[in-house]
């Protein structure tokens, strides 16, 4: 019986079914918890609006990440190679590797 999966039922209310898109993202840390605030940032205007704030243990954290990984290698391996703009171009904005941390 430790063998077995357990299934999970997900539902997602009508509200939040059509998803939240977001460009740009902040990450903060403490012991104890991720906090990720997504957001999305408008051509012209130098203010990006927080859309969404998840807060995660450091485990799950780490089993996002995990997820993320091996679903990024699943996409590449389907739609080619995912390219990245060069570091100090004007188009690089969005999910970049900096993080605060807060302790």
């Amino acid at each position: 019986m430790a063998d077995q999966k357990q299934q999970i039922k997900i539902n997602i209310p009508k509200e939040h079914s059509e998803g939240i898109y977001s460009n740009i993202a902040f990450m903060n840390f403490n012991q104890s918890e991720f906090v990720v605030d997504y957001a999305r940032l408008l051509p012209g205007v130098p203010e990006a609006k927080v859309y969404s704030r998840i807060i995660l243990s450091p485990q799950h954290a780490k089993r996002f990440m995990q997820l993320l990984e091996r679903n990024i290698e699943k996409y590449e391996k389907q739609f080619g190679e995912i390219k990245l703009p060069e570091q100090g171009t004007k188009h690089n904005i969005g999910f970049q590797q900096a993080t605060i941390n807060n302790d």
